[in-house]
């Protein structure tokens, strides 16, 4: 039986976007249980990050993209506690802009598994705020961590590079709302919501 609980830390920072700067508060999740965690996401500053963590084991850094106030921290954070990153290829353009001397550990691809404290999160690709935008499901806990493609109260912006309105639509109505209806949606800004929640906000 899984012991796995869902923790999260908001860490607050800049967002770039076309030359302007805009002050944002980001969603960390962990994944895990008193001796192990998976991390979801490192924006801006490592510290609050690895406060949250507390010393317990990081079996991984999972991306749910790359833009840059969701990877920041990510290089910091895997010197920190030697864990591996990892982020959708289809995303390394924009890794590359922020992390240009470096790469990510390990490529994310559809229904790839983590295991952690007794649960499994499952990716799920789910592309149009980004090429390689992913979301991370779990059944055994009900929910599923969305990054910027599904929010409370809709679909997330696609007004930045490389980002497509119709194709995160369609990957939200058929990657995200085929889950069961009270699957809590984890989102990488601002308030939880639910899948059934969010059914009436995609037209």
């Amino acid at each position: 039986m899984s012991t796995a609980r869902i923790e999260k830390a908001v860490v607050s920072g800049v967002f770039s976007l076309d030359g302007q700067d805009f002050d944002v508060d980001n969603n960390v999740w962990l994944v895990g249980d008193d001796d192990e965690v998976v991390v979801i996401d490192a924006p801006h500053r490592v510290e609050p990050i690895v406060a949250a963590i507390g010393g317990r084991r990081v079996k991984a850094v999972l991306l749910t993209h790359g833009h840059n106030d969701h990877i920041t921290a990510a290089v910091d954070l895997r010197e920190a506690v030697d864990a591996p990153i990892w982020l959708h290829p289809a995303d390394t353009m924009l890794w590359q802009v922020v992390h240009p001397e470096t790469s990510p550990d390990g490529e994310l691809a559809d229904l790839l598994r983590f295991r952690v404290a007794g649960t499994t999160l499952t990716a799920l690709h789910t592309p149009g705020h980004s090429p390689g935008s992913t979301s991370f499901h779990t059944a055994d806990l009900g929910a599923v961590f969305t990054g910027d493609t599904l929010f409370s109260g809709g679909p997330g912006a696609t007004g930045r590079s490389f980002s497509d309105h119709p194709t995160i639509l369609a990957s939200i109505r058929s990657r995200l709302l085929t889950l069961h209806g009270d699957t809590v949606v984890h989102t990488g800004h601002g308030d939880d919501t639910s899948i059934t929640a969010e059914t009436a906000n995609i037209s």
